[in-house]
């Protein structure tokens, strides 16, 4: 199963902030965690098409962090925050599947707006074009 494992591509749209990355990953896999780290995309790795389709699923992952944050606060114990976690977890899986993405592109576009300001001026630009259609 693949997972994202922070909230990052969603707040950065959203607040305009760098967290910290997500890493999709085969369950236990890191070689492919370090492969990731190792290897930066660059702008160049992406489409415009792929650029479009991370900013607008990264605005549905948004509400759903902000859905899922407040549920998982109002938990009262360790076994409810990890069922709440999965299930935030499962259905921002689907939003970046459903937007034609997979999991291991969504989070490497998300790491290369981290290193590269101008590809994050870029996405945000086309998120706050969505929205303001």
């Amino acid at each position: 199963m693949q997972r994202i494992t922070a909230l990052f591509a969603a707040a950065l749209l959203t607040a305009g902030m760098v967290s910290a990355p997500a890493m999709a990953q085969e369950s236990g896999s890191q070689t492919q965690q370090q492969q990731t780290q190792q290897a930066a995309p660059s702008a160049e790795d992406f489409t415009d098409g792929q650029l479009q389709k991370f900013a607008d699923a990264s605005q549905q992952i948004a509400v759903i962090s902000q859905d899922y944050t407040q549920r998982l606060q109002k938990a009262d114990d360790q076994s409810k925050q990890q069922e709440i976690r999965k299930e935030a977890n499962d259905k921002m899986v689907s939003v970046v599947q459903d937007s034609g993405l997979t999991v291991e592109t969504f989070n490497a576009i998300g790491q290369a707006i981290q290193q590269d300001p101008e590809l994050m001026k870029r996405v945000q630009s086309m998120a706050n074009e969505s929205a303001n259609s």
